[in-house]
């Protein structure tokens, strides 16, 4: 066994490989960017060694600085993970030739594996049936067209090189075709540095179904079952269980030996994974996809149901020994399956987001597994993959096993990013998933109904019990005014006054009410009921919303709308049912909410709404404050509602066009100046590896672009404006 190897990679993978490390006694070293200085698994590690700036051509991509750190650390050997430069052929190359251990196949392995093109052509002389598509390398645009006439639409245009769903189109139309592949060719060159591309045969409604396969030096090949990698969105997966429902003994088998032959006809070593593609109407009838000459993000499922270590399994072929057991030895046994929890927003078209982590909390222990990469008070960019962590859940069957990832998921922290928690939560409790009907498009297909219902009203309501919390106290100054003190957290002394009429006994005389120096009035008045205050939030993508509150002797009246509420009529007992249903939090105009904290942690927030107890994850921040709840988060920020109509006046009414996601413009394709028509392409932001194309909202001049090629651009941040046709003739 090595005494000292070096983790290629970052995130939940990294820590993960320096894990097993660990356990074995042998010193692991960690590489790091700028962008990842105080990463977690530069905390974990041995030892660290920075390779370059933020960008990863410049870090994680660059063979020479990873090597240079392999030899001033003493490395024997390098794991790659997966993602970057596991899956390249010149990068194992260069650690043979440095005397280093490649933890992963050979590079002519990597080399015929990593030309989809050649893999197909080599698996399908060993017997193994292979999807139906285009043949030949280096294929021209008029070629792909072509090849796709012929065989029909559907298609999928697919990189040469790569993985990961980085770079696919599935085209419906023809007429599309053409503006597909230059999107495809831009995404494959900016992942993998190559833009070769193939076409193939759209299966609808596929399964994607892929086996484990181990391979010593020594010719013995194996493999661990198979994993239910169906459910996807951009052809990319957020779950993976093991086994599958869909196969049967017999077809596992067949499977399972077809994936041995397409890792014996490159002669493989290591682990790695044989993907196919399923028609769920008739498993039998299974097509090779690719190969990844690679650990999988979703391995934990097999090592869950094995009770193997794949990454030590790997460490030990690499260092020569041979498999410690055979086929007949592997036994599955239980039921297992993966969340891959991701810096995304489902309801926005699943575009990546960004923030520094304010809060976490991760479910672990028993029959719960959290891969994670993540640290609270570390930011997350948009330089690298989206994927945070994955939580593994296992259980004696799948009925089990997906009750308790959902548990684990409503139970999973991240505040001050976006994720796909809540989503993932909802996605397993589908009435297809909980029965196993799957396929890769059931997600885009219902995906409505695995986002919220709008945003919990109770949310709102929270913030506004926090905004008025920590309001200064008024209190007399020397000369007389009014001063503002520290803020407090609990109000109730100093608005219950005599008799609990809600005076204020600190106020002084003649003061109608005092104004904090941010400008918002905390309601109290001389000798009389607080007056309301007012709140503007809003959420990003979501109209504004006005919340008023004002203390109540212990407790705070909630009421939200834009109508200030007005006090119930004398003898009136209750509200009415239309009224409580009204309001969304059980109110009308003539009777708020009476609310108040219960309880308040460092991260933790109890608020009883109208009796009923509300509890939150939360942190806050100079934007805003992050409430979270069932995987579910919340950034409520503060809405200036004048300084925004100002905004929108000053620009005549045009239609702004916004950055989606953090990122980097790539594409600019207009100028001031221009005329445009309704739906054309204007820009490209890329993030995390993703393209997003801003189009024109309608016909009419660019009169505005604050943005070039290159630039970095927030989220929600003004890249071009658009003015109406209509706006011009005026």
């Amino acid at each position: 066994m090595f005494s000292t190897v070096l983790v290629a990679n970052r995130g939940e993978i990294a820590v993960r490989v320096i894990r097993t490390l660990r356990e074995l006694g042998v010193r692991s070293v960690a590489v790091f960017s700028d962008a990842d200085a105080d990463a977690r698994h530069v905390r974990e590690a041995d030892t660290a060694v920075r390779i370059g700036p933020a960008a990863a051509a410049e870090s994680y991509l660059s063979v020479e600085r990873l090597l240079d750190a392999a030899r001033r650390t003493g490395a024997e050997a390098v794991h790659p993970g997966y993602g970057f430069l596991a899956e390249n052929a010149a990068f194992a190359q260069a650690c043979a030739e440095a005397g280093l251990a490649f933890i992963g196949p050979p590079a002519s392995a990597i080399s015929l594996m990593g030309d989809k093109i050649r893999a197909k052509e080599t698996v399908k002389a060993a017997g193994v049936p292979v999807v139906p598509g285009s043949s030949g390398s280096g294929l021209s645009d008029a070629e792909l067209v072509a090849a796709a006439e012929e065989i029909g639409m559907p298609v999928l245009l697919k990189p040469s090189a790569g993985g990961g769903g980085k770079g696919m189109r599935l085209v419906r139309e023809a007429a599309v075709l053409a503006e597909e592949i230059a999107a495809a060719r831009r995404e494959a060159r900016s992942s993998f540095g190559d833009d070769t591309l193939l076409v193939e045969r759209w299966v609808d409604r596929p399964r994607h179904i892929e086996i484990q396969v181990l391979a010593d030096s020594f010719g013995n090949v194996v493999h661990l079952g198979e994993r239910e990698c169906s459910l996807q969105r951009r052809h990319q997966k957020v779950i993976e269980e093991a086994p599958s429902v869909l196969l049967d003994e017999r077809t596992r088998a067949a499977m399972g030996a077809a994936a041995v032959e397409a890792a014996r006809s490159c002669g493989y070593v290591g682990a790695g994974t044989v993907e196919f593609i399923v028609p769920g109407k008739d498993p039998s009838s299974y097509y090779f996809m690719e190969m990844n000459t690679r650990l999988q993000v979703e391995h934990p499922v097999t090592e869950l149901i094995t009770g193997l270590d794949l990454v030590e399994l790997q460490l030990r072929v690499a260092s020569g020994e041979a498999l410690p057991f055979t086929q007949d030895e592997v036994r599955l046994t239980g039921h297992a399956i993966e969340a891959r929890v991701c810096a995304e927003d489902p309801a926005r078209g699943f575009l990546p987001s960004g923030g520094t982590v304010l809060a976490l909390s991760e479910p672990s222990g028993g029959a719960v597994r959290t891969d994670s990469g993540l640290t609270a008070g570390v930011p997350v960019g948009s330089t690298y993959d989206p994927m945070l962590s994955k939580v593994i859940a296992y259980g004696p069957d799948r009925a089990a096993a997906l009750r308790i990832l959902r548990g684990a998921l409503a139970d999973t922290v991240i505040l001050g990013v976006q994720t796909n928690a809540g989503f993932l939560r909802r996605l397993l409790a589908h009435p297809d998933v909980v029965s196993g009907d799957l396929d890769t498009g059931l997600v885009e297909r219902d995906l409505p109904s695995l986002l919220p219902e709008g945003v919990p009203p109770e949310v709102y309501a929270t913030a506004a019990l926090l905004a008025q919390a920590s309001l200064p106290h008024p209190a007399p100054s020397p000369n007389g005014g009014l001063r503002p003190e520290t803020p407090v957290l609990d109000r109730r002394t100093a608005w219950e006054g005599p008799g609990g009429s809600g005076a204020d006994p600190a106020g002084p005389a003649g003061a109608a009410a005092w104004v904090d120096p941010f400008g918002a009035a905390d309601g109290w008045r001389l000798g009389g009921t607080p007056a309301w205050t007012v709140h503007h939030f809003r959420l990003p993508g979501q109209d504004p919303i006005t919340v008023r509150t004002r203390p109540r002797g212990t407790e705070t009246e909630v009421s939200l709308g834009d109508a200030a509420p007005s006090a119930p009529p004398a003898g009136t007992p209750g509200r009415s049912p239309g009224e409580f249903e009204a309001r969304g939090l059980g109110q009308s105009p003539g009777a708020p909410v009476r609310s108040r904290i219960v309880s308040r942690t460092a991260t933790r927030l109890t608020v009883e709404l109208d009796g009923v107890t509300h509890r939150f994850a939360y942190a806050t921040s100079p934007e805003g404050t992050w409430l979270g709840r069932d995987g579910d988060s919340w950034h409520v920020q503060a809405h200036d509602p004048v300084a925004a109509n100002l905004s929108g006046a000053g620009r005549g009414g045009a239609e702004t066009l916004a950055a989606p996601m953090p990122g980097t413009v790539t594409v600019v394709k207009v100028a001031v100046g221009d005329k445009v028509t309704a739906g054309q392409s204007l820009l490209v932001v890329e993030a995390m590896k993703m393209e997003h194309v801003i189009s024109a909202p309608h016909a009419g001049t660019v009169t505005e672009l604050d943005v070039t090629p290159g630039t970095t651009v927030a989220m929600d941040q003004v890249l071009a404006v658009v003015t109406p046709e209509e706006e011009e003739g005026a």
